[in-house]
């Protein structure tokens, strides 16, 4: 038996998740929304002020279908295009509009047919990062980076009835405010000042931007899209523009 312990925060004990209930405009759409990390889950519950409740679950992963967007099979831009499926963009100009028809033409994966997804988590700084790079403003270097350094962590998307099925719930913490919430807001502010130091370097040669996807009709199978390859893109010309 293949078994994960996933963490939920939230204000409330949650012993019975219900499927069909929650946002629809998440990340990755409707769904009961958890981390292997009880430390990120701590942060997620609380709110100024406010104490917040872990709950502790065990997942049965046998016979579910998985979509682990952190798999080699996948880059970027598909966790991007995922998410610009969900969440509402900013979104000025043509270019914009034309950008994000691309991303969900070539790169949105049949993720609706899964009952468990697992991907980073786009929080309100990184959500912000994101919609940058859709709008032509950084690199998909700056935008990996970002993700990658931002140590954000993964979370654990329960998408279908039958992997509501696969978890019972194994304990719940109360979560103090005084102690996770400056966590939280610690996370937040170095995510912020980390991609503004990043956003400050110079053009380099041999990055990537959305128009350049779009002017080269890239596809999802093009090697420069592959993580390590992204990430270590400063070093294929050496050269500040």
């Amino acid at each position: 038996m293949n078994q994960k312990i996933i963490y939920h925060g939230s204000k409330y004990i949650m012993e019975k998740p219900v499927f069909g209930y929650g946002k629809t405009y998440n990340d990755y759409g409707l769904g009961f929304y958890c981390t292997e990390d009880a430390s990120l889950a701590k942060e997620w519950a609380v709110s100024k002020g406010c104490n917040g409740i872990v709950n502790e679950y065990c997942l049965n992963t046998d016979g579910l279908r998985v979509m682990n967007l952190c798999a080699d099979q996948y880059s970027i831009l598909h966790w991007l295009a995922i998410l610009v499926d969900n969440r509402t963009f900013d979104i000025q100009t043509d270019f914009g509009k034309e950008a994000k028809h691309y991303l969900l033409e070539r790169f949105l994966p049949n993720y609706m047919e899964c009952d468990l997804m697992i991907g980073y988590r786009a929080d309100d700084s990184y959500f912000s990062f994101a919609q940058d790079f859709l709008n032509n403003a950084i690199s998909l270097r700056t935008l990996a980076r970002a993700m990658v350094l931002g140590h954000l962590g993964e979370q654990v998307v329960l998408k279908s009835e039958k992997a509501f099925g696969h978890i019972s719930h194994v304990s719940h913490e109360v979560v103090n405010h005084l102690e996770w919430y400056p966590k939280k807001e610690r996370r937040e502010t170095c995510a912020r000042e980390h991609y503004a130091n990043m956003r400050s370097e110079k053009w380099r040669r041999g990055e990537l931007y959305m128009m350049q996807i779009l002017d080269e009709e890239i596809k999802a199978d093009d090697a420069r899209l592959r993580p390590d390859i992204i990430i270590e893109s400063q070093n294929i010309s050496g050269v500040d523009v």
